[in-house]
């Protein structure tokens, strides 16, 4: 049980209204934001939207070695089977392999691309490690769509970090365009915290991670941001990348064009904001949705 003060009240049996955010957007200090790789207008726009867009920040040609690995996970029976491969509903392909730095030595060198790190530390103000990392599938016609949330909101409830200090990259590695369920941001709304209402049950990933619907924020709520702040889907060729802070409010649609698109995602979490017990009370997610395991500073390669 999480005895230390819960700032971020949420997976309630009454619905509360949402409220200001309390903890910084940028942590980096005068010296770190000055000597990092983002220009001061970038970081503004970050702490304004709460993410950037970069078109062609890897080299499409490099993104392919990525792709070919992946559709030979696809015909991968064994690890279809693990708890980590989530399904589409009903279907045998694969919506999402979690904890693809640890399947794969070429994933996991490149959570630690130089340039990729240096953004992530300026912006967190500190060194970082990896909690979560996931690749996202969307076939042609068939892939699902992911419901609106904060993925701050979750990974307070069922896996206690403690403060809004972590960042998602997510990298393009086919083409996303408007017709093919690009991620969708409302800018602005990392600026409030949104409580979800319902208990959280037992072993919730379980059903949430093909299905969401605990951790999903009140329409009302949506609605109210939506019209302060409209929706944005950065889109670009492979090789793009989206840094959105952790409590944006995110989601996407169905893929209803014949064009794949998958992309992938690390997050990376300040190594002075580590996990506490879960703050909705139950046990800890497993390792490959949380990792409590390596809280290791990670190097940039080329060190």
């Amino acid at each position: 049980m999480n005895d230390t003060q819960d700032l971020f009240p949420t997976r309630l049996e009454r619905k509360l209204g949402m409220f200001e955010r309390i903890d910084p957007v940028v942590y980096g200090d005068e010296s770190q934001l000055a000597n990092g790789p983002l220009s001061k207008s970038e970081i503004d726009e970050y702490e304004r939207k709460g993410f950037l867009s970069f078109e062609g920040f890897f080299d499409a040609d490099d993104m392919q070695v990525f792709l070919k690995e992946l559709r030979e996970y696809e015909d991968d029976a064994d690890l279809k089977l693990s708890e980590g491969t989530i399904l589409e509903p009903g279907r045998e392909e694969i919506r999402t392999i979690f904890g693809i730095h640890d399947v794969s030595k070429r994933f996991q060198r490149l959570t630690q691309d130089p340039k990729l790190l240096a953004i992530v530390k300026q912006l967190l103000g500190s060194d970082v490690y990896i909690h979560q990392s996931r690749i996202n599938y969307k076939p042609g016609f068939k892939g699902k769509g992911f419901e609106w949330h904060s993925d701050f909101e979750t990974w307070h409830s069922e896996d206690g970090m403690p403060r809004m200090r972590a960042l998602s990259c997510s990298i393009v590695l086919t083409d996303n365009g408007e017709f093919n369920g690009p991620l969708m941001l409302i800018p602005g709304s990392h600026h409030y915290f949104v409580p979800c209402v319902g208990r959280t049950p037992e072993n919730n990933y379980k059903e949430s991670l093909k299905s969401q619907e605990v951790g999903v924020p009140p329409a009302s709520s949506l609605r109210e941001i939506m019209l302060e702040n409209d929706i944005e889907a950065p889109k670009g060729p492979a090789g793009s990348l989206v840094i959105f802070e952790c409590n944006t409010m995110h989601g996407s649609n169905i893929n209803m064009s014949c064009w794949p698109r998958s992309n992938l995602f690390f997050v990376y979490n300040s190594v002075e904001n580590t996990l506490h017990d879960p703050y909705c009370g139950n046990r800890p997610r497993p390792e490959f949705l949380a990792n409590r395991s390596d809280w290791e500073p990670l190097k940039p390669l080329n060190e």
